[in-house]
């Protein structure tokens, strides 16, 4: 697969995780926010889906969806740094250590067994 390709892919998917943060965060549920995706592109959920997994975007689809997601023509092509945090990630790492430097050892604890239990860690 080549360079292109799979920054293409990673681009769009940083594209969708922006549109359903910004969706969650006005209420939107989860479901359903991948074909809003695709139709906010102008695609199928089902081409949106080929996407994600193994369909090449060429040319004429990366400008479609830049321009529909307000981006300038050739961010689908432009390699990103993998390890960029998005906004609501940062706010919740903020809000996460805010939490763990504000309480004490007992409450240290119970926020790293939710943490746990969430993510399925034993």
């Amino acid at each position: 697969m080549s360079n292109i390709t799979m920054t293409r892919r990673q681009n769009a998917l940083i594209l969708f995780q922006e549109f359903a943060e910004r969706a969650m965060a006005t209420g939107a549920a989860p479901k359903g926010l991948e074909q809003a995706f695709a139709a906010a592109l102008e695609i199928s959920p089902s081409m949106w889906s080929q996407i994600k997994s193994a369909r090449p975007i060429g040319d004429k689809l990366a400008r479609q969806m830049e321009q529909h997601c307000g981006r300038p023509a050739g961010w689908l092509d432009e390699a990103r740094k993998s390890g960029t945090l998005t906004p609501t990630e940062q706010k919740f790492l903020d809000l996460a250590l805010r939490a763990w430097r504000g309480t004490n050892s007992e409450g240290r604890r119970t926020l790293r067994q939710q943490m746990e239990k969430l993510a399925g860690s034993p």
